[in-house]
């Protein structure tokens, strides 16, 4: 039997008087693999930082044990952590573009770890970057290692990231959500890596993460953690196949379905939903497709400096359709996204909206009419704002109500609409979830009365379960006031449960496009191939 390389027995934390983590307590063995799965809040990254003793706050109070490799972790001083720490245990963190230095090169952050931890000379330690940067499947080492962060895409930021973490040859690798912004093609690719990276150094990895379906695939075992306590422990296959706890089935049973199309996602709260049939989709669809589009893209091009960024993009939308649009990350989905929300200007081709240039619309007149949803909530909220003056805000700038009154009885209709409640107008962006940030979003949108809404990755960050309810919630609203949606994202089974018609973009380029089941039955491109099969279709 393999030697137990982490052991923690009855974790408890506490920031302030609020209770983080209850009574966790697991054991770890050597090159082996757990998942921690749960939602936004259950505690999983705080576990995380919790073995590594990263908090920077004066009011955290912790108890029980955590014994690494014969070593009681949580009696250590910083300086003896600081041995540990990146050399022994390292952690690679969700958003690389925020944990990596940005004034530094990428290759002199591989460095930095190196020379901390190992007296070498700066000549052999830059050979060892090198061979590090080709280990983590970069090309062009050395070009790579003079690059700095921002002129890396995602997937190349989060294997830099890597190259750190495996720098000292750790013996315990914490991956803390280290896929979720990234499309199912370099998904694939980071996974294996960790994974190949995991048999040729012989390390124990921790991958944590809200998406089930997806630590299913390569973990050796589970921990189901939910408001800061293990609901439920045990084989991969036996969690997966057979999940005891209730709130395990609802993680499991939120993801969309990849071989039927639901009215809804199943939810905490929604236990029961109705296939919908192919003669049923067709009959919706006969009335969408038979009537004159709502907007043109017509040959749009566009670059920034030399570089081409969308070629010949044309299409057409219909009131009332979802619109799929989907490709890696660097493919032009948000630039797309982007013109025809008018933001920007290609240097050729049209848009036209209802049988006009949006060229020659009043810009205050075209954005009332289409309204975005973003991809991070948070950011895209006024902190200092309260929810009901976020939503009240675009009224005032379009001047659509001759009172505050009449605003504000309309911002708590939609509060009501998106499913949050009246006494949340006063409430301030941090006092919420993801989720219900997100709802803040989509009902700030609304309030315009919109006909088309951009749905740039809205629900990309958002646990399984959350955005099960989010999309429930963007169906309800679409079938009430017969909104008309771009739905962007990476996300190949939600756009197959979600949407009407697919656009594939490939290097600013349609390469398919066709109705959703269609598309996903036979692909005509080989990138879409490779797309569908990264996704397990």
């Amino acid at each position: 039997m393999n030697k137990k390389i982490l052991s923690i027995q009855n974790l408890s934390l506490k920031i302030g008087a609020n209770k983080i983590l209850s009574n966790i307590s697991f054991d770890l063995c050597k090159n082996e693999t757990l998942g921690i799965v749960g939602e936004s809040g259950s505690g999983k990254s705080i576990t995380a930082l919790s073995i590594l003793n990263l908090f920077n706050l004066n009011n955290t109070f912790s108890e029980g044990s955590i014994n690494f490799n014969g070593t009681e972790l949580s009696n250590l001083y910083d300086k003896n952590f600081e041995k540990i720490r990146g050399k022994e245990i390292s952690i690679i963190f969700q958003e690389p573009m925020s944990s990596l230095n940005p004034s530094m090169k990428c290759g002199d952050q591989i460095l930095e770890i190196l020379t901390n931890h190992f007296k070498c000379s700066k000549e052999s330690a830059k050979k060892k970057v090198l061979n590090l940067i080709e280990r983590v499947q970069l090309k062009a080492p050395k070009k790579v290692y003079e690059k700095y962060p921002h002129e890396l895409s995602g997937g190349q930021q989060q294997r830099v990231m890597i190259a750190i973490a495996i720098a000292c040859n750790p013996k315990l690798l914490i991956a803390d959500e280290p896929t979720t912004a990234l499309d199912s093609l370099v998904k694939n690719e980071i996974i294996s890596l960790i994974k190949s990276l995991q048999s040729e150094y012989k390390m124990s990895v921790i991958f944590i993460s809200h998406d089930l379906n997806l630590v299913s695939k390569f973990v050796d075992k589970i921990i189901v953690l939910k408001n800061g306590n293990i609901v439920e422990c045990g084989k991969t296959e036996q969690i997966f196949n057979s999940p005891s706890d209730e709130y395990t089935r609802t993680l499991i049973n939120s993801s969309p379905p990849k071989k039927n199309r639901p009215d809804r996602l199943l939810t905490s709260t929604l236990k029961k939903n109705k296939l919908i049939s192919k003669k049923e989709r067709e009959v919706q669809h006969s009335k969408i497709y038979n009537q004159k589009p709502i907007l043109k893209v017509q040959n749009i091009n566009f670059s920034i400096g030399k570089e081409k960024i969308l070629y010949n993009i044309s299409f057409e939308l219909f009131k009332g359709e979802v619109l799929g649009i989907v490709g890696q990350s660097g493919s032009g989905k948000s630039t797309i996204g982007k013109v025809i929300l008018g933001l920007i200007n290609p240097q050729e081709g049209d848009v036209i909206y209802k049988n006009q240039k949006i060229s020659k619309i009043k810009s205050s007149v075209y954005r009332k009419n289409i309204q975005l949803i973003f991809q991070d909530p948070f950011s895209s909220l006024n902190p200092e704002l309260s929810v009901g003056y976020s939503i009240i805000e675009p009224m005032i700038v379009h001047k659509l109500y001759s009172t505050k009154k009449e605003m504000k009885n309309k911002a708590l209709e939609l509060l009501s609409q998106v499913g949050l409640s009246s006494s949340d107008f006063e409430k301030y962006p941090k006092e919420f979830s993801g989720g219900q940030r997100q709802r803040i979003v989509i009902a700030r949108a609304l309030g315009l009365n919109p006909e088309i809404i951009v749905c740039d990755e809205s629900v990309s960050a958002l646990d399984v379960s959350i955005q099960a309810e989010v999309l429930n919630l963007l169906s309800d609203l679409k079938q009430k006031f017969n909104f008309t949606y771009i739905f962007i994202s990476h996300d190949m089974p939600v756009i197959k449960y979600f949407t009407d018609r697919i656009i594939v973009l490939n290097n600013g380029q349609i390469v398919d496009f066709d109705e959703t089941d269609s598309l996903f039955k036979s692909p005509k491109n080989t990138y879409t191939k490779s797309l569908l099969e990264a996704s397990g279709f």
